[in-house]
Order: C-alpha cells, then structure tokens, then sequence
C-alpha cells in the first residue's frame, strides 16, 4: 500500500494533481487508514502511471477517460483507441507544422535589415509591429 505522498514520489506525479484524478475519476479513491489517510494499491499506481504517460504523450483528460474506459472494457474493440490516438498525432502534427513557421519567420525578421543600428530602424521592432513584414502566415 502506497501513501498519497509515496505514490506521488513513485510516479512523478504531484499529489493535487492525484486527487484532482481521484474526483474526476481517472483513479478509484482510496481505501482510508483509521486515522483517514489516502492508502494505494498497486492497480492504482499502474493507472497514475497510464494516465502521467498519456499526458505525456499531449493526450487530454477527455482523452484519457475515453482511453480507461476502453481499459476497463478488455471486450471492446480497438478501434476507438486507434481513433484517439490518429486524432492526438493529428493534432501534434499540426503543432510541429504551426512551430516551424514560426522558426522560419523568427530567422527571417532576426536576419532582417538593421539600419544604423537605433532602435527607430530596427526591422525586429517593425516587425512585430506590422504582419505587412512577414512572409506568410504564422
């Protein structure tokens, strides 16, 4: 049996952010010591670190109740687990794509003209002043 506080060293997962788990209902509650502390098995150590994966992996918590539920049904099919995951990767995909535009603008303006040098010619500051600069889209 774990304590809230040997749980949370064992998984890398702050204790609010258990208990915010424990009343969404990622995870079961605990059973309680005669003097009320949280008290953990293992099924609940194996959950917390399913869920810290997922939400490593950028997946919501709707998401992730979406995925458990799935879990908690081993007869269902794959599929919605697939989904979930091509939608994540989607998204992730989406955001490198959002990134690298962003880089390739902020080498862009960093490269820009400088005129004398004053801050009055700076193309950086003109930049961000006015998309007028910008080459496309970010």
């Amino acid at each position: 049996m774990f304590s809230i506080g040997a749980l949370s060293r064992e998984t890398g997962v702050k204790v609010p952010t258990i208990r915010y788990y424990e009343d969404r209902g990622l995870i079961d509650a605990p059973l309680r010591t005669a003097g009320n502390q949280r008290r953990y098995g293992h099924a609940e150590l194996e959950r917390l670190g399913f869920i810290k994966h997922a939400r490593d992996l950028g997946f919501s918590i709707e998401a992730i109740e979406a995925l458990i539920d799935l879990q908690d049904h081993p007869d269902w099919s794959c599929a919605s687990a697939n989904e979930i995951a091509a939608r994540q990767l989607a998204e992730v995909q989406e955001k490198i794509a959002r990134l690298k535009r962003l880089e390739e603008e902020l080498q862009r303006i960093t490269h820009g003209p400088c005129g004398d040098g004053s801050s009055a010619d700076c193309y950086v500051l003109a930049s961000l002043a006015s998309h007028k600069h910008c080459k496309g889209e970010h």
